[in-house]
C-alpha cells in the first residue's frame, strides 16, 4: 500500500518530481558547476518560471538560499534599521521575531493566542518602526492574514519594508507585489520538492536600506549578505556551491504549475479546503481549531479533536489506510491534526480523506 503525504510539510512530493529527478540525473545537474553556462541556465529558467507562476514583477530580484529559516536572518541582518514589528500568533512568526531580538533589534510584538488571526481596528504599529514581518499562513495554527490587510497595513506605514513569509502559501497565495516589499519560501511544502532549498524575492527599497545601514557601518553578517547574493545572482550565480538539483526542480515544477494554469490551481485548492472544513463541521467529534473563517487557513487545515476522542487516534486510522497527516504543533499536539492542502493532493485524495474522516 502506497502511503500518501498531507503532512503539513515536508509534504507529498509534486506527482512530476520524479520525473523531473531522472532528467536531471542525465543532465548531471547534481554536479554541475556552479560557474558554468549549464548552470546559469538553469538558474534564468528558475527565476522566469518562479516570477511567471507568482506574477513577480521584473524588478523584483530573486535569490536563492538553504532555506526559509536563514532568509529570518538575511532580513534581520540586511533590512532592519533599528526597529521591527513582528505580528506573532504561532511558532514561526515567534522565532522570526526571536531573531529579530538576538540580533539585537528592538522589537514591537504584536500578538494573539495561538488560533487567531489580527484585527486590525485593535493593532497600532508604533510610529519608529521600520520593518514590519507578516506571517501570511501560520504553518503551526492554521491561521491566514488575508491579503487584503496586508495591503491596509502597507497604505498605513508607505516607508516601512514588509517581508511576507509564505511558507506554507506558496503557490497558492496570490498577492500584489507591488503593495510588499519582500516574500520567501521555502519549497518542501505547497510546492512539493524534496527540503533544502529556500527562495527570497525582494524589491529595490530593501536594497536601498540594505546600502544605508552598510554606509552606517552596521556588519550585515559574514555568511551571504544581500550583495554577496545579488552580485552572483546578476550573473545567474550563487556565491557557493547550491543545491542545483532542488532549484532545477523548482523551475520545472513551476512550469509544470503554470501550465496547469495557476487560476485553476487556486480554485481546485479552495474546493478541497471547503470539502474538509465541511466534513470537520459535520462531524459530532471534530471542530475548526481557527474559528474566524475570515482568517482560517485554505493550505494548512487544522482540526480541533473534541473530549473524548483522541487526536492520535485519529491520526493512526488515517495513517492504517495510507494516509499520513502531521499532529498538532507545541501545545496543541495532543489534541489537534494538521492536514496539507496543496497542489500536489489531487481532490480524488481528498474525497477518500473525507470519506475515511465522516466514517471515524
Amino acid at each position: 500500500m502506497k502511503n500518501y503525504h498531507l503532512t503539513a510539510g515536508p509534504s507529498e512530493l509534486y506527482f512530476t518530481v520524479e520525473q523531473h529527478i531522472q532528467q536531471a540525473l542525465k543532465e548531471n545537474i547534481a554536479v554541475v558547476s556552479h560557474r558554468s553556462a549549464a548552470f546559469q541556465d538553469m538558474f534564468g529558467f528558475t527565476v522566469s518560471q518562479v516570477k511567471e507562476m507568482l506574477g513577480v514583477p521584473a524588478d523584483f530580484h530573486v535569490v536563492f538560499t538553504g532555506s526559509a529559516t536563514e532568509v529570518w536572518e538575511r532580513l534581520a541582518q540586511n533590512c532592519i534599521t533599528k526597529k521591527s514589528a513582528h505580528f506573532v500568533n504561532g511558532s514561526f512568526s515567534e522565532r522570526f521575531h526571536a531573531f529579530a531580538e538576538a540580533w539585537g533589534m528592538e522589537t514591537q510584538k504584536i500578538e494573539k493566542p495561538l488560533g487567531e488571526g489580527f484585527t486590525l481596528s485593535e493593532v497600532e504599529i508604533d510610529n519608529d518602526v521600520d520593518f514590519i514581518a507578516i506571517t501570511q499562513n501560520e504553518t503551526s495554527t492554521g491561521v491566514q492574514f488575508p491579503v487584503e490587510d496586508i495591503y491596509k497595513i502597507r497604505e498605513e506605514n508607505p516607508e516601512a519594508i514588509i517581508a511576507i513569509d509564505a511558507v506554507s502559501s506558496v503557490p497558492y497565495l496570490k498577492i500584489d507585489f507591488n503593495k510588499i516589499d519582500s516574500l520567501y519560501f521555502s519549497v518542501q511544502k505547497g510546492m512539493g520538492l524534496p527540503a533544502g532549498l529556500g527562495v527570497w524575492i525582494f524589491n529595490e527599497k530593501c536594497v536601498d536600506r540594505a546600502k544605508e545601514i552598510k554606509a552606517s557601518g552596521r556588519h550585515l553578517g559574514g555568511y551571504h549578505d544581500m550583495f554577496t547574493l545579488l552580485k552572483n545572482a546578476s550573473k545567474n550565480m550563487t556565491p557557493a556551491t547550491p543545491n542545483a538539483l532542488g532549484m532545477y526542480i523548482l523551475g520545472k515544477v513551476s512550469e509544470d504549475l503554470i501550465r496547469r494554469d495557476m487560476d485553476i490551481v487556486r480554485s481546485e485548492t479552495d474546493y478541497k479546503a471547503a470539502l474538509l472544513y465541511g466534513a470537520v463541521e459535520a462531524h459530532k467529534d471534530l471542530d475548526y481549531a481557527v474559528k474566524e473563517e475570515r482568517v482560517r487557513s485554505k493550505t494548512v487545515i487544522v482540526i480541533d479533536v473534541k473530549e473524548g476522542r483522541s487526536a492520535k487516534d485519529l491520526m493512526t486510522y488515517l495513517s492504517d489506510k495510507g494516509l499520513i497527516v502531521s499532529s498538532g504543533y507545541g501545545p496543541n499536539k495532543a489534541t489537534q491534526i494538521r492536514i496539507a492542502n496543496f497542489p500536489t493532493h489531487s481532490k480524488e485524495l481528498y474525497f477518500q480523506l473525507i470519506d475515511l474522516i465522516e466514517a471515524w
